[in-house]
């Protein structure tokens, strides 16, 4: 263990509990013992503090024992002429630092600062909604102008479940600081983003933040593009930690007061890690140790003292990357490697499609809201009719990677256009069945919103598509359609598929006519589906899949 990493994770520790402990003063003072304190949309308290020690916080009354509890943690930092071991004391120094940031955003939010405001800053997907064009108040906004996101929800965290089970988001990234560059940044994130690697946002560098670093670029920021800013100070990373505390109590059947249950959970099943941008200063040291408890290992890309043995950890603890010493041709391409590092010092099993368009593509993509403004032109929606119809065919009958386009392309449209638009997919397999081809239709709204720059929005005669200008000046075009779900559909279900053929119709006498053979198929469908019952079948099945994230669930299918 590094003297220097304990002597500033320790004197970073002690200065965060005596902050903590002078807010939690002022607090009572000017709010009341019995003032409530919460973080909004959750069950389960302060989560960190919850799942840490069992202790139900609701008041700011009862901050107290927890406060004193982080006070015991503290140890006084090592002397110069002591060389034993201090990883102990390092470790529960970060876990005092993790108690005490998390009673400071709590009374923050007492007090109305949190989440963060940012003026002109928007949030992805901050509310539900179904238009791109209209949200909550009317006027085109998602209702989350001016804020950043703050901690998780749990309606969030459990529509991310699947995801997490299914190895769609391998593990989440929690970024602190700010990089070298806005191009820097923009590369990080993106290089995460290809990967499904959730993302979580925090901390500055002398006042500048990655967050404000994509702000400036256009990135969009929010649940729907997997990277959420949380604040643009470190003690907001605290968000992430309390994030990593809810997956154990959700998914692996932890309860409050489980800590090395907890921990252990996270260290062998939720593969997270800490990127360190720019300076490292005592705080940081301290969250990092904090983040070290939970198996999350930190990577920095300047220079700092490394603990490269494995214990705590499933490999190194700490590595310094030193960002101008990485051996690549330029700045973007050491992004990519520093990026590249941190997968693997944390062992994060990820799985990239290589689908052939000029856009980056992942399920990070998938929410992706395209705006009137930025939209280059759309199918479906009030002025047009979009529609997909998938259906097997015979293995003789078509030519895998067959892609066609029948119609005029979108070149000649005005910008912020519309026009026609019909996805006709022929599959074909020796294991296809005709009871997969509504399964395999439905896979074209995820496949389809992957690409960035591209939204689909609704499945069958109801699809709405939308190109942005950005994707279209990249090359985007509708045959790419067709490059998508062919790569796509080979890579996920090559089990049952052998053979894809895509034909793109904008033509309207074409997209009438294969219009009415679609709505043949989708009654046809509808009145199967609705005489199947459980009774109507004799094999049950058994999936036990959420088990690697939820190690208690067992679902069963009919």
């Amino acid at each position: 263990m590094s003297r220097y990493i304990a002597t500033r994770a320790i004197r970073g520790a002690n200065a965060l509990v005596a902050e903590a402990e002078y807010m939690y003063q002022q607090a009572l003072v000017e709010k009341g013992a019995d003032t409530r304190v919460a973080f909004p949309n959750t069950a389960y308290y302060l989560p960190l503090i919850f799942g840490m020690t069992g202790m139900q916080i609701e008041t700011i009354g009862q901050l107290e024992p927890v406060l004193a509890h982080a006070r015991e943690l503290l140890h006084p930092m090592p002397s110069n002429n002591h060389w034993t071991p201090y990883l102990g004391e390092t470790l529960d120094s970060g876990m005092a630092t993790l108690f005490a940031a998390e009673v400071i955003e709590a009374i923050r939010f007492v007090y109305g600062l949190q989440p963060e405001p940012l003026p002109g800053f928007q949030l992805a997907g901050g509310t539900s909604f179904t238009s791109p064009d209209m949200g909550e108040n009317g006027n085109g906004s998602n209702g989350m102008d001016g804020h950043l996101n703050g901690p998780i929800d749990d309606i969030q965290l459990r529509s991310w479940g699947i995801q997490l089970v299914d190895g769609r988001m391998p593990g989440f990234a929690a970024i602190v600081g700010a990089a070298k560059s806005n191009e820097v940044a923009v590369k990080i994130v993106r290089e995460l983003q290809r990967r499904n690697i959730l993302t979580f946002l925090s901390g500055n560098v002398n006042g500048r933040s990655i967050i404000h670093q994509l702000q400036e670029e256009g990135v969009e920021l929010g649940y729907d593009t997997y990277t959420v800013p949380f604040g643009t100070d470190t003690l907001s990373a605290i968000y992430a930690l309390g994030f990593a505390v809810r997956s154990a109590l959700t998914f692996g059947g932890m309860k409050g007061g489980m800590a090395r249950e907890i921990l252990m959970y996270n260290k062998e099943r939720v593969f997270a890690f800490v990127l360190a941008l720019g300076e490292v200063d005592d705080l940081k040291y301290a969250a990092a140790a904090g983040a070290i408890n939970f198996g999350f290992p930190v990577i920095a890309d300047t220079v700092i003292p490394e603990i490269l043995p494995t214990g705590v950890t499933t490999y190194e603890h700490v590595v310094s990357m030193p960002f101008n010493e990485i051996d690549g041709t330029d700045d973007l391409e050491r992004a990519e490697l520093l990026v590249q590092k941190c997968i693997e010092v944390r062992g994060v099993k990820v799985k990239v499609s290589n689908v052939p368009v000029p856009v980056p593509y992942g399920s990070a993509f998938e929410g992706e809201v395209v705006r009137k403004s930025d939209m280059r032109v759309e199918f479906g929606g009030k002025h047009s009719r979009c529609f997909e119809y998938l259906y097997m065919v015979d293995l003789d009958d078509i030519t895998d990677g067959k892609i066609e386009v029948v119609g005029p392309n979108f070149d000649d449209i005005g910008a912020q256009g519309h026009m026609d638009m019909g996805i006709v997919v022929e599959v074909a397999g020796r294991g296809m069945q005709k009871d997969f081809e509504p399964v395999l239709e439905r896979q074209i709204h995820y496949f389809v919103n992957g690409a960035s720059g591209i939204q689909h929005i609704g499945q069958r005669d109801i699809a709405w598509v939308r190109i942005s200008t950005a994707a279209a000046d990249k090359g985007f075009n509708l045959e790419h359609f067709g490059k998508i779900l062919h790569a796509r559909l080979h890579a996920d279900f090559g089990a049952i598929v052998d053979k894809v053929q895509v034909t793109v119709y904008t033509e309207p006498d074409k997209v009438q006519d294969w219009l009415a053979k679609a709505r043949d198929a989708y009654d046809y469908r509808n009145k199967r589906l609705a005489d199947l019952t459980d009774d109507a079948v004799n094999e049950f099945y058994s999936c036990t899949l959420c088990q690697s994230f939820a190690p208690d669930h067992v679902c069963i299918v009919s």
